[in-house]
């Protein structure tokens, strides 16, 4: 069994994709983190950052003690190779899995971030700010999309976890973008938006967090306003 420690929010939904294309068991333990849980000492012992997704293996491969995985990029790594699935075949094609899954922890996730974050969020709009992250979430939509070119998923014909760390990033109509000017990007995610494994990962999704909460000020300087003193 498998602890989630989850809040619907596109690196949550990295995991319930996983979670739920492999088939494996585990239980949601809601971190809403508008209300501050991520704070609580319980759960800074799972996940240091302050940051969902974290999990807990109860049933390891190595049969020891339950492991605690925070990070979204390594709880997906851990539960490939737990699985042996969704990682790559080989060591060719799980190299192109890792480096689809580092351009997405480090560029894509960050730069759709800051789009949303100077968009919905900022007090103040400031237009240099939303300028220079629509623009690039432009530049990387266009990355994935030439990449997406002749393949079915990111790494060719099989579905990976680098597939499942960028489809719950691509959300063109509050990023500022037109899935039009990509036709491959938009080609792959309506695909994966049809899987059934995805359907289910969303849903459970919308069972913790029926509606898309409107953050308060004082939620507001939770999320943007932390500090070393605040996340201790």
């Amino acid at each position: 069994m498998i602890d989630l420690h989850f809040w619907p929010t596109p690196n949550g939904h990295k995991i319930t994709l996983f979670l739920e294309e492999a088939g494996l068991d585990y239980v949601i333990k809601p971190v809403n983190i508008g209300a501050g849980d991520q704070f609580k000492p319980e759960f800074l012992k799972i996940a240091p950052n302050n940051r969902m997704p974290a999990i807990v293996d109860h049933a390891p491969a190595d049969s020891g003690e339950p492991i605690a995985i925070f990070e979204s990029g390594a709880i997906l790594l851990y539960l490939a190779e737990k699985t042996g699935r969704f990682g790559g075949e080989g060591l060719r094609e799980r190299t192109k899995v890792n480096q689809w899954l580092m351009w997405q922890m480090g560029g894509l996730g960050p730069m759709l971030g800051q789009n949303h974050h100077f968009n919905r969020y900022a007090p103040e709009k400031i237009p240099y700010a939303i300028d220079r992250y629509v623009k690039e979430t432009n530049r990387l939509y266009g990355v994935l999309d030439r990449r997406l070119e002749g393949r079915a998923f990111i790494i060719g014909d099989s579905y990976t976890i680098a597939d499942m760390a960028c489809y719950p990033w691509i959300l063109p109509e509050i990023q500022g973008q037109d899935m039009a000017g990509f036709p491959h990007l938009a080609r792959w995610h309506a695909s994966i938006r049809a899987r059934p494994a995805t359907e289910r990962a969303y849903a459970r999704g919308k069972a913790v967090a029926p509606q898309q909460q409107t953050l308060s000020e004082e939620a507001k300087k939770m999320l943007f306003g932390q500090t070393a003193k605040a996340a201790s």
